[in-house]
């Protein structure tokens, strides 16, 4: 059977592009996805340049899992922040690895039962009542972070200050990000991020919050801080960093399976059969592995990617393997690892002003898109114990293990979509057919 070709777009899933064009396709994922994928590291304090590594590695492990048929970009996932920043405080990243390694081994067991069983038991565990208000809580519960990076400036490893010149440095990058989000038109405007901390990191310079010296004393070429276990640290298990970790995997994979949605769209085609499912979700499980093992957070499916390939209609394979083993290179370029770290706070806090507020938005799309009616009582119960315990971080502790407030809200709200009969009695009473 000859392999469907679809004639409207400029480049299909495998046609390969010449080496000219195939280095500036590929160098512009590489800028879609560079915002988000080094955010993430620097909220949590890993290494940026670990990130880039991972994402890169990853995109190429997945590109080859799903047999070279989906065109996708792997970068650092934002659903596990809140749970990081805590693990860094108390296990550092060994916590963090392990946590991650966790989150790809839950993608790989849903991949064996999908193969077994088909992937509708899926849609019955997460509707969205309870997709929605984990999306919301994953955002909300970093407002607080985004307040203070915005406002506060340490003047010691114990004490900060209010500084009105950061909070002003905060909103001149908030605003900026805005307008580059709102007045920007083709490729460029695909890049609100890079530009709004770009933007930002020169206002910062001009109000004397950065330290150029670190990208000064850096090398061009160097090696990323890995952190390998056995190697560069010797592990302990965690279990509250896997047990808080892992049922968060459930809430992206949804995130993934749209993503694979929309690509099905844009390509003409049914990647959910061919590679199939249990293929797709087995690429970002191992991405997420081996991100673990080498000292990167947990990753996926990059929307940013997607746009670029529905505006440029372009969707090779190779021009997406191509930008993830620039990702690969430019990790090592010693001199943009040490131009990241010194991006100031404010900066990080003007950007996650908008970047969290979108997070917790795109959960309440889903209630708005799915028409989620909370005048079920139903409904309502899920959707209020998700938020209050979540963004209240109302963690679990037992023993020395800890289990965030995200990872709670998680497990309880598929608990009680299963438990919870789809009528109060008082509304069966009243006869409510809603």
């Amino acid at each position: 059977m000859a392999e469907f070709h679809d004639d409207s777009v400029v480049l299909d899933i495998h046609d390969r592009p010449s080496i000219g064009h195939w280095f500036g396709l590929s160098i512009q994922h590489l800028f879609a996805m560079f915002g988000s994928t080094v955010l993430v590291p620097i909220l949590v304090g890993l290494d940026p340049s670990i990130a880039l590594f991972s994402s890169g590695v990853g995109t190429l492990i997945y590109i080859l899992i799903t047999r070279g048929k989906i065109p996708a970009y792997m970068g650092s996932s934002f659903s596990f922040i809140v749970v990081m920043q805590s693990l860094m405080k108390t296990t550092g990243y060994p916590g963090i690895a392990q946590g991650t390694v966790a989150v790809g081994v839950v993608y790989l067991i849903v991949a064996l039962i999908v193969n077994f069983a088909g992937s509708a038991w899926i849609d019955k565990a997460l509707p969205p009542i309870v997709v929605g208000p984990i999306v919301m809580v994953i955002g909300l519960s970093l407002a607080g972070t985004a307040a203070t990076d915005a406002t506060m400036r340490a003047v010691s490893a114990t004490k900060s200050v209010y500084d009105l010149k950061y909070f002003a440095v905060a909103l001149i990058t908030l605003a900026a990000t805005i307008v580059y989000n709102m007045y920007l038109k083709k490729f460029i405007s695909l890049l609100p991020i890079l530009l709004g901390l770009i933007t930002g990191y020169i206002v910062a310079l001009l109000f004397g919050v950065v330290d150029f010296t670190p990208v000064t004393q850096a090398a061009w070429f160097s090696l990323p801080d890995f952190q390998i276990p056995f190697v560069t640290y010797h592990p302990q298990f965690y279990w509250g960093a896997v047990l808080s970790m892992a049922p968060i995997a459930f809430v992206t994979m949804t995130e993934h399976m749209g993503h694979i949605m929309v690509l099905n769209e844009m390509t003409h085609r049914n990647f959910f059969k061919d590679p199939g499912l249990n293929h797709t979700l087995a690429g970002d499980g191992t991405a997420s592995i081996i991100a673990g093992f080498v000292g990167g957070p947990p990753v996926t499916s990059y929307g940013e990617n997607i746009g670029v390939m529905a505006m440029t209609k372009v969707h090779s394979v190779y021009v997406l393997a191509g930008a993830g083993m620039f990702a690969v290179l430019f990790a090592f370029i010693g001199k943009l690892s040490a131009l990241i770290r010194t991006i100031p706070s404010p900066v990080i806090g003007g950007i996650s002003f908008l970047l969290f507020g979108v997070i917790a938005s795109n959960g309440l799309k889903v209630l708005i898109d799915n028409k989620v009616d909370f005048g079920l009582k139903r409904n309502l119960m899920i959707g209020s114990t998700i938020l209050v315990i979540g963004i209240g971080n109302a963690s679990l502790q037992v023993g020395g293990y800890t289990f965030s407030g995200l990872a709670i809200a998680t497990v309880l709200g598929i608990l009680m979509n299963f438990i919870l009969p789809k009528h109060a009695a008082n509304e069966e009473a009243n006869g409510d057919a809603k």
